[in-house]
């Protein structure tokens, strides 16, 4: 069902073939968003998340792009304005993770995080705000030339042990965006950042499929129940809205309460 917040609008979902990604592209979607959405190697995934939004009436196409190749990344900016004509949204939310212990850490594995999930965000970021730029929107307007969203974790400020690059990578996605935020503001252009907690995905099923995983994520929630990707998929798309014109340098975490550190409560 349509509720048309983000009618005429166009988005880039980076990584929406499953999970968080498809989660926010179909959402933008059923908010009147036309979409691209990007994907690495699971075209099967896109295509599914293609139709769910073509079947809430929306327009969406699919662009296989590797986020943290600098071409690929400006491909996709390219192909929201080549298809639609233009872009209002971009939606960083392409991710890998590559776990091992650090002193077995090679330096592929640090890379191949840092890639996708440092480097790619920093390049759709640049090619996308390049093309809000030339709006022009002016400081009185109460609307913005454009929205960055980046979907980082709460281990942007969480530590995890084992996931070292993982967790460097969304530290530095923190500062990323609150630079960019202040950077881009006196172009009406408004970047925030999400960092969602413990959210039911294809990465972490083998953990709350089971009822001994399902109840060790469970006590690091206050909250009580495990996440679904429309949680993250709701608050993408408001921030994406004018309601939220006055935000920007900010990140929402959508945690249930995981950041409340509740091994101290």
């Amino acid at each position: 069902m349509k509720d048309n917040r983000l009618a005429g609008k166009v988005a880039v979902v980076t990584g929406a073939s499953s999970g968080i990604g498809q989660g926010i592209a179909v959402a933008m979607g059923r908010a009147g968003a036309s979409v691209v959405i990007n994907y690495h190697s699971d075209e099967d995934g896109a295509r599914t998340t293609q139709q769910q939004i073509e079947q809430g009436g929306s327009q969406a196409i699919i662009m296989q792009a590797d986020v943290g190749k600098q071409e690929e990344a400006q491909q996709l900016i390219d192909a929201a304005i080549k298809h639609f004509g233009r872009l209002d949204i971009l939606v960083n939310n392409a991710g890998v993770q590559q776990d091992k212990d650090f002193l077995e850490m090679t330096l592929e594995d640090w890379e191949k995080v840092m890639s996708t999930n440092l480097t790619g965000h920093f390049l759709c970021a640049q090619a996308a705000a390049r093309e809000f730029v030339k709006r022009q929107v002016q400081p009185q307007e109460r609307t913005s030339a454009g929205n960055i969203i980046f979907i980082s974790s709460v281990h942007d400020i969480i530590p995890w042990a084992g996931r070292a690059n993982y967790t460097a990578a969304k530290g530095g996605l923190q500062m990323l965006m609150k630079t960019l935020a202040q950077e881009l503001a006196k172009y009406k252009i408004r970047v925030n950042a999400i960092s969602p907690g413990a959210i039911k995905t294809d990465i972490n099923r083998q953990e709350w499929e089971t009822e001994e995983g399902k109840q060790k994520m469970l006590s690091q929630i206050p909250y009580g129940r495990i996440g679904e990707p429309e949680d993250i998929a709701k608050v993408a798309v408001w921030l994406a809205t004018d309601e939220a014109d006055y935000i920007t340098g900010t990140t929402l975490y959508v945690d249930g309460g995981m950041t409340l550190y509740p091994s101290f409560g």
